[in-house]
């Protein structure tokens, strides 16, 4: 599965930059995440509970990540498993082009499922990630240009 969207955040591209590398502001972002633990400066540990179609679990998993050229540019990967419901492994490319004083972050991200979430059909999937996308930016978007002095 293959996902790529951009959307522009009314905040300089360094505070934007440093929100994604925030655990805390990402952990308020993430739909459904109890937990989320920096393990080092490249690595995060996440607990994430979701409900795709009829299936609810809880996921555990780590991220890595790449800052390639920071700010501009940063990838990371992950994966994560569900036990039953199954598991997720992928990765994104985001960059963040300087738009005055406004951010424009593209994202590039792919995904493959296994266990019972790979049964679920693949229409069902992309809309539910489509939608777990949509409602993380629109947090993160809130959450940076509301609140610039947590940054």
């Amino acid at each position: 599965m293959e996902l790529s969207d951009e959307l522009l955040i009314p905040a300089p591209r360094g505070r934007v930059y440093t929100a994604l590398q925030d655990p805390e502001i990402l952990r308020l972002c993430i739909p459904g995440c109890e937990e989320l633990t920096r393990l080092s400066d490249t690595e995060l540990e996440a607990k994430v509970v979701l409900k795709i179609g009829p299936v609810k679990a809880r996921f555990s998993g780590r991220v890595t990540l790449a800052p390639e050229a920071p700010p501009e540019r940063f990838s990371l990967t992950g994966e994560g498993n569900g036990g039953v419901a199954g598991f997720a492994k992928g990765g994104a490319v985001v960059t963040l082009e300087e738009r005055g004083e406004e951010t424009l972050l593209r994202y590039e991200a792919r995904a493959d499922i296994g266990g019972k979430l790979a049964q679920l059909g693949s229409r069902l999937i992309l809309g539910t990630a489509k939608k777990l996308a949509a409602s993380f930016f629109e947090e993160f978007r809130r959450a940076v240009s509301s609140s610039p002095a947590i940054l």
